[in-house]
């Protein structure tokens, strides 16, 4: 079967066989195909799209590129979650050691941010000494021994997907339903997990801008989820503005640690409650209101916090970290960011804001842009507040000066500076079911 028929075939608009995309990740997978080759594929598939029937095809070839775990020796239901991606958004760390409290075991296989979205493992190596990049042994014995392991993708989890996205990466073929629905649910497969909730993100801080792209996107994740033996529901929540109130990675874990503590934002507090229950429900068959009982008692009697701690020293981190947020990065400098008039804040800019932490140095313009773990933004004035002239919209964090200026302009234009109250806004827009 030559490549040139089967990437003719698809440019021409007709569905490929499941023999014919095998071929293609196999192909890829083993550099039989020239990057080329599987460009020209992914932008016909950009072009021409895949049904529901390629899409899964697609989503279990590349499972099929590695190996799948099976983790059915450990006991209890396996259930992890997954964001595609926002400004402040660190529910992960909020989420994983809720659940796991519960009784749900929680491998979280997470990723790094680029541009103006977080990542995870980012976010986590922020806590000195903590290791994310844990071999197959190692994330089983975690598991095993406290219920939860929040690492990289190990080489042997969807080989494909990591050569796949490096080409879509640098030749515009990002923006497919398809692809980021087999790339997404490819490594949730392998995973070994038995369910997954996902946090779909829509609006102007999220990949997904538009609303009807977001519940596209969700469908098919589900469906595709579903299609391949793992139970699996999702949530759309809200990226207009910061979820939370910091931005940057060690900012972010001290907002997670007094999440914990029950003292967070309520947007971080009711999103982190709101998944971590989906997550009991589908692993241990629970009705959702069940689940959340149980979640908010993890939270009040200060559970999730001490699993939060013991997953931290089980890899590698230090656990003091918990009692002693000070002992995280600290940036060197620090300035206010102020209102040049009175009103009412009736808007931050998502993707202004993350892209402005992004210039301080807490993401990555580039894949290989190093990250300071200490710099990055807290909202100082939230949505709906009122404020005189000269009040602090947000506390900068920097360390190098070279960007500050260009950071402090996007931040300026991130806040939408009203006469008249803006109406509430919900958090959590819809949810989507098999």
């Amino acid at each position: 079967m030559r490549a040139v028929d089967i990437i003719r075939k698809k440019r021409d608009g007709h569905a490929l066989t499941h023999s014919e995309i095998e071929t293609f990740v196999h192909g890829v997978t083993t550099r039989a195909w020239p990057d080329y080759q599987a460009s020209a594929l992914l932008m016909a598939i950009v072009l021409r799209g895949m049904d529901i029937e390629e899409t899964a095809a697609l989503t279990r070839a590349m499972v099929h590129s590695g190996s799948r775990l099976d983790l059915s020796d450990i006991p209890g239901p396996k259930v992890d979650k997954h964001s595609t991606g926002g400004v402040g958004d660190k529910t992960s760390l909020v989420v994983a050691p809720l659940a796991a409290s519960c009784g749900v075991i929680v491998p979280m296989m997470s990723g790094r941010g680029l541009g103006h979205t977080g990542g995870t493992l980012d976010k986590l190596e922020a806590i000195p000494g903590f290791r994310v990049r844990l071999g197959v042994d190692e994330l089983r014995a975690a598991l095993a021994t406290i219920g939860c392991a929040m690492i990289g993708q190990t080489s042997e989890i969807a080989p494909a997907d990591r050569l796949l996205y490096a080409l879509r990466d640098v030749t515009a073929t990002v923006e497919s339903i398809p692809l980021i629905t087999a790339s997404i649910m490819s490594k949730k497969i392998a995973e070994g997990i038995d369910s997954l909730v996902l946090d779909v993100k829509c609006g102007l801080g999220a990949f997904m801008k538009l609303r009807a792209d977001a519940e596209e996107l969700a469908q098919a994740l589900v469906r595709t989820g579903q299609d391949n033996g793992v139970r699996t529901e999702a949530v759309l929540s809200a990226m207009d503005a910061p979820l939370g109130l910091a931005i940057g990675n060690a900012l972010e874990v001290r907002e997670c640690l007094q999440t914990l503590r029950g003292h967070g934002p309520c947007d971080l507090k009711e999103l982190s409650i709101d998944l971590a229950s989906r997550m009991v429900a589908l692993g241990k068959r629970t009705s959702l209101g069940e689940a959340k009982t149980e979640v908010c008692d993890a939270l009040d009697s200060g559970r999730g916090v001490e699993k939060l701690r013991r997953i931290i020293a089980q890899q590698g981190g230090d656990p003091h970290v918990v009692d002693d947020p000070e002992r995280l990065p600290l940036a060197s400098g620090q300035c206010l960011l102020r209102a040049d008039r009175s009103g009412y804040v009736a808007g931050i800019h998502a993707g202004k804001a993350g892209m402005a932490a992004m210039l301080l140095g807490a993401g990555r313009e580039h894949v290989d842009s190093a990250i300071d773990p200490a710099v990055g933004v807290i909202v100082k004035a939230r949505l709906g507040e009122r404020l005189r002239a000269g009040d602090a919209l947000a506390e900068v964090h920097y360390r190098d000066t070279g960007r500050l200026d260009e950071a402090l302009s996007l931040l300026r234009d991130a806040w939408k500076i009203s006469d008249d109250t803006p109406p509430p806004a919900p958090l959590i827009l819809a949810s989507v079911t098999a």
